[in-house]
Protein backbone atom coordinates (compact mmCIF):
# COMPACT_ATOMS: atom_id res chain seq x y z
CA UNK A 1 0.00 0.00 0.00
CA UNK A 2 1.49 3.24 -1.09
CA UNK A 3 -0.03 6.16 1.03
CA UNK A 4 2.93 8.92 0.46
CA UNK A 5 2.72 9.79 -3.28
CA UNK A 6 6.19 10.94 -4.70
CA UNK A 7 5.31 12.94 -7.35
CA UNK A 8 3.72 16.13 -5.08
CA UNK A 9 7.61 16.06 -3.26
CA UNK A 10 9.19 17.27 -6.60
CA UNK A 11 7.14 19.53 -8.65
CA UNK A 12 7.64 22.36 -6.97
CA UNK A 13 10.87 23.49 -7.46
CA UNK A 14 10.29 23.62 -11.20
CA UNK A 15 7.41 25.36 -11.23
CA UNK A 16 8.67 27.74 -9.14
CA UNK A 17 11.42 28.48 -11.15
CA UNK A 18 9.44 28.72 -13.99
CA UNK A 19 7.83 31.58 -12.46
CA UNK A 20 10.86 33.63 -11.38
CA UNK A 21 13.75 33.05 -13.84
CA UNK A 22 11.70 35.30 -16.55
CA UNK A 23 12.39 37.97 -14.01
CA UNK A 24 16.43 36.95 -13.49
CA UNK A 25 17.02 36.63 -17.02
CA UNK A 26 15.61 40.05 -17.46
CA UNK A 27 17.41 41.33 -14.21
CA UNK A 28 20.37 39.59 -15.86
CA UNK A 29 19.82 40.39 -19.41
CA UNK A 30 19.44 44.38 -18.91
CA UNK A 31 22.47 44.28 -16.21
CA UNK A 32 24.71 42.58 -18.28
CA UNK A 33 23.30 45.19 -21.88
CA UNK A 34 24.46 48.17 -19.74
CA UNK A 35 27.40 46.75 -18.42
CA UNK A 36 26.25 46.69 -14.85
CA UNK A 37 27.10 42.94 -14.52
CA UNK A 38 29.62 41.30 -16.79
CA UNK A 39 28.67 38.60 -19.10
CA UNK A 40 30.05 35.48 -16.90
CA UNK A 41 26.60 36.54 -14.71
CA UNK A 42 24.52 34.69 -17.36
CA UNK A 43 26.12 31.53 -16.04
CA UNK A 44 23.66 31.83 -13.41
CA UNK A 45 20.55 31.85 -15.22
CA UNK A 46 22.41 28.65 -17.28
CA UNK A 47 22.97 26.89 -13.88
CA UNK A 48 18.84 27.82 -12.64
CA UNK A 49 17.43 26.88 -16.18
CA UNK A 50 19.67 23.32 -15.90
CA UNK A 51 17.85 23.11 -12.06
CA UNK A 52 14.83 23.89 -14.00
CA UNK A 53 14.94 21.40 -16.41
CA UNK A 54 16.34 18.32 -14.40
CA UNK A 55 13.82 18.84 -11.97
CA UNK A 56 11.26 18.87 -14.10
CA UNK A 57 12.48 15.69 -15.14
CA UNK A 58 12.42 13.89 -12.28
CA UNK A 59 8.77 15.35 -11.18
CA UNK A 60 7.76 13.64 -14.70
CA UNK A 61 9.49 10.50 -13.46
CA UNK A 62 7.32 10.26 -10.55
CA UNK A 63 4.02 11.38 -11.58
CA UNK A 64 4.51 7.84 -14.23
CA UNK A 65 5.14 6.22 -10.85
CA UNK A 66 2.26 7.70 -9.35
CA UNK A 67 0.27 7.47 -11.94
CA UNK A 68 -1.29 4.13 -12.09
CA UNK A 69 -2.29 4.14 -8.04
CA UNK A 70 -3.64 7.77 -9.19
CA UNK A 71 -5.53 5.80 -12.03
CA UNK A 72 -7.89 4.26 -9.66
CA UNK A 73 -10.05 7.32 -8.86
CA UNK A 74 -9.11 9.76 -11.81
CA UNK A 75 -9.80 8.62 -15.59
CA UNK A 76 -6.96 7.84 -17.39
CA UNK A 77 -8.29 11.33 -19.65
CA UNK A 78 -7.72 13.34 -16.94
CA UNK A 79 -3.83 12.31 -16.32
CA UNK A 80 -3.30 12.41 -19.47
CA UNK A 81 -4.25 15.97 -19.94
CA UNK A 82 -1.74 16.66 -17.17
CA UNK A 83 0.77 14.82 -18.37
CA UNK A 84 0.83 16.03 -21.96
CA UNK A 85 0.97 19.96 -20.31
CA UNK A 86 3.66 18.69 -18.56
CA UNK A 87 5.18 17.45 -21.56
CA UNK A 88 5.61 20.48 -23.42
CA UNK A 89 6.83 22.41 -20.19
CA UNK A 90 9.75 20.24 -20.25
CA UNK A 91 10.46 19.90 -23.64
CA UNK A 92 9.97 24.32 -23.12
CA UNK A 93 12.68 24.62 -20.57
CA UNK A 94 15.14 22.14 -22.21
CA UNK A 95 15.02 24.86 -25.28
CA UNK A 96 15.29 27.39 -23.00
CA UNK A 97 18.89 25.82 -21.03
CA UNK A 98 20.03 24.76 -24.56
CA UNK A 99 20.04 28.96 -25.76
CA UNK A 100 20.94 29.85 -21.74
CA UNK A 101 24.04 27.61 -22.50
CA UNK A 102 24.65 28.74 -25.81
CA UNK A 103 24.27 32.77 -24.39
CA UNK A 104 26.80 31.34 -21.91
CA UNK A 105 29.56 30.25 -23.90
CA UNK A 106 29.09 31.86 -27.34
CA UNK A 107 32.58 33.93 -28.08
CA UNK A 108 30.36 36.34 -30.51
CA UNK A 109 28.75 39.52 -27.93
CA UNK A 110 26.37 39.84 -30.20
CA UNK A 111 24.83 36.00 -30.89
CA UNK A 112 25.12 35.64 -27.12
CA UNK A 113 22.79 38.64 -26.09
CA UNK A 114 20.29 37.11 -28.94
CA UNK A 115 20.49 33.65 -27.76
CA UNK A 116 20.11 35.38 -23.34
CA UNK A 117 17.17 37.42 -25.03
CA UNK A 118 15.44 34.01 -26.49
CA UNK A 119 16.40 32.22 -23.22
CA UNK A 120 14.17 35.24 -21.55
CA UNK A 121 11.28 34.51 -24.10
CA UNK A 122 11.51 31.44 -23.40
CA UNK A 123 11.42 31.19 -20.19
CA UNK A 124 8.22 33.66 -19.93
CA UNK A 125 6.68 30.67 -22.30
CA UNK A 126 7.97 28.47 -19.35
CA UNK A 127 6.22 30.33 -16.68
CA UNK A 128 2.49 29.97 -18.83
CA UNK A 129 2.91 26.46 -19.56
CA UNK A 130 3.89 25.48 -15.62
CA UNK A 131 0.88 27.25 -14.58
CA UNK A 132 -1.47 25.28 -17.26
CA UNK A 133 0.57 22.13 -15.86
CA UNK A 134 -0.05 22.67 -12.40
CA UNK A 135 -3.67 23.64 -12.96
CA UNK A 136 -4.26 20.21 -14.03
CA UNK A 137 -1.95 18.91 -11.06
CA UNK A 138 -4.08 20.88 -9.11
CA UNK A 139 -7.69 18.92 -10.49
CA UNK A 140 -6.42 15.78 -10.40
CA UNK A 141 -6.09 16.36 -6.52
CA UNK A 142 -9.09 19.04 -6.04
CA UNK A 143 -11.17 17.97 -8.22
CA UNK A 144 -11.45 14.95 -9.51
CA UNK A 145 -9.93 13.55 -6.10
CA UNK A 146 -6.74 12.15 -7.35
CA UNK A 147 -5.41 12.25 -3.33
CA UNK A 148 -8.50 9.32 -2.28
CA UNK A 149 -5.62 7.11 -4.29
CA UNK A 150 -3.26 7.38 -1.74
CA UNK A 151 -5.37 7.63 1.53
CA UNK A 152 -7.05 4.71 3.66
CA UNK A 153 -10.72 4.51 3.72
CA UNK A 154 -10.80 5.41 7.31
CA UNK A 155 -10.21 8.64 5.72
CA UNK A 156 -12.42 8.73 2.55
CA UNK A 157 -9.47 7.27 0.37
CA UNK A 158 -9.19 3.83 -1.25
CA UNK A 159 -5.37 2.86 -0.76
CA UNK A 160 -6.02 0.17 1.60
CA UNK A 161 -9.02 -1.59 -0.58
CA UNK A 162 -8.17 -4.54 -2.68
CA UNK A 163 -6.69 -4.08 -5.76
CA UNK A 164 -6.98 -6.07 -8.86
CA UNK A 165 -4.26 -6.68 -11.46
CA UNK A 166 -6.46 -5.19 -14.03
CA UNK A 167 -6.33 -1.25 -13.37
CA UNK A 168 -10.52 -1.80 -15.81
CA UNK A 169 -11.76 -3.36 -12.62
CA UNK A 170 -10.69 -0.75 -10.25
CA UNK A 171 -13.43 1.62 -12.35
CA UNK A 172 -15.88 1.59 -9.86
CA UNK A 173 -13.65 3.82 -7.59
CA UNK A 174 -14.31 6.45 -9.46
CA UNK A 175 -17.27 8.63 -8.41
CA UNK A 176 -19.97 9.58 -11.79
CA UNK A 177 -18.95 12.51 -11.55
CA UNK A 178 -15.66 11.85 -12.85
CA UNK A 179 -17.24 9.80 -16.30
CA UNK A 180 -19.32 13.30 -16.68
CA UNK A 181 -16.07 15.64 -16.52
CA UNK A 182 -14.48 13.24 -19.10
CA UNK A 183 -17.78 13.52 -20.94
CA UNK A 184 -17.58 17.29 -20.73
CA UNK A 185 -13.70 17.83 -21.55
CA UNK A 186 -13.86 15.41 -24.55
CA UNK A 187 -16.64 17.62 -26.22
Amino acid sequence: MNLSPSHPQFVHLPLALAVLLPLLNLGLFISWWRGWLPRRAWVISTALHAVMTLSAFVAMQTGETDERTAERVVSEHQIREHEEAAELFLWASVAALLLALIAAIAEEEKVARRCALGTTVIAALCALLAFETGQHGGELVYKYGAGRAFSPAKYGGVADRPRSDNPALDVDDRTDEDDESDEHHSK
